[in-house]
C-alpha cells in the first residue's frame, strides 16, 4: 500500500514530454528529465533492495520468511496495479545472487514456489513481453506501468524510423510515438484511490519505503550469496 502510494507520486510527477526528451536527446535535455530519472532509479532501488534484504539475512529460516514476504509483496504490487514495482520485486528475486540460494528456495512452501513461477511468467521478455502486454492491456486506470518498457518502445520507434523522409515529417513515426504517449496518459487518467490499512506505525513505514537500503554492486551481491550458501560440490 505505502510503496504504491509513494511510487504513484513519483510516476505522477513525470511529465509526458520527459519521455520525448529521453528518446530524442538524453544528453541535451538531461535537466528536463529529472522526474523520469528519479522514477527509473526507484525501479533499480526496489530491485536491489529485495536482493539486499535476503543476502543480509544469515539465518536460513528468517531468510525463507523474507523470501515468502517478498513474493507476497509482488502479489500486492500486482493487485494494486503497481507494475513497475512488481517487475522490480520479481526481477530482484530472479537475480542470480538470489535464484542460486537453493537451500532457501527448497525450504519455501510448494504453494509459494508455484505463485512465484506464475509471477515470473508475467515478466517473461519473450515475444516482446507478450504476457505483460496482454495483461496490462486489460487493466483499467490507474496503473503504474513498467516504465523501462515504455522507454524501450519509444527508443525502438525513434531509432528504427527516420524523423524526416524526403524533406517531409514522417507522420507514421509520430503516430507510433503518440501511441506510447497515449498509453502513459491512460494509465494516469484516473487518480489512485486505495483503502488504507491499519494506521499502525504508519510514519515509520512511509519513512522506510522512501529510503530503502540497497547494495547495488552485483559482484558484492554474488560474493554475499556464495558466503551464505557455498556452491555444492
Amino acid at each position: 500500500y505505502h510503496m504504491t502510494l509513494f511510487d504513484w507520486d513519483l510516476f505522477w510527477s513525470v511529465h509526458e514530454y520527459e519521455l520525448l526528451y529521453q528518446t530524442f536527446g538524453r544528453l541535451r535535455f538531461s535537466q528536463i528529465t529529472a522526474n523520469l530519472d528519479v522514477f527509473l532509479r526507484r525501479f533499480n532501488e526496489i530491485q536491489y533492495w529485495v536482493i539486499t534484504e535476503l543476502l543480509l539475512t544469515p539465518n536460513l529460516s528468517k531468510r525463507v520468511q523474507i523470501l515468502r514476504k517478498m513474493i507476497k509483496l509482488a502479489c500486492y504490487c500486482k493487485e494494486y496495479q503497481n507494475l513497475n514495482a512488481f517487475f522490480a520485486v520479481v526481477m530482484g528475486l530472479s537475480n542470480v545472487a538470489v535464484s542460486r540460494l537453493s537451500l532457501t528456495w527448497e525450504k519455501l512452501s510448494s504453494k509459494s514456489r508455484k505463485i512465484f513461477t506464475e509471477l515470473e511468467s508475467l515478466i517473461d521478455p519473450s515475444r516482446n513481453h507478450r504476457n505483460y502486454r496482454s495483461y496490462v492491456g486489460k487493466l483499467q486506470s490507474p496503473v503504474i506501468p513498467f516504465m523501462p518498457l515504455l522507454i524501450k518502445d519509444m527508443t525502438f520507434v525513434h531509432e528504427g524510423n527516420k524523423t524526416c523522409v524526403d524533406g517531409l515529417i514522417n507522420f507514421e513515426k509520430m503516430h507510433m510515438l503518440a501511441q506510447t504517449m497515449r498509453t502513459l496518459r491512460y494509465c494516469r487518467s484516473r487518480h489512485l484511490v486505495l483503502e488504507p490499512p491499519s494506521p499502525k506505525n504508519e510514519s515509520e513505514v512511509r519513512s522506510y519505503i522512501s529510503c530503502l537500503r540497497t547494495i547495488d554492486n552485483q559482484r558484492v551481491l554474488t560474493a554475499l550469496s556464495q558466503k551464505l550458501e557455498p556452491r555444492r560440490s
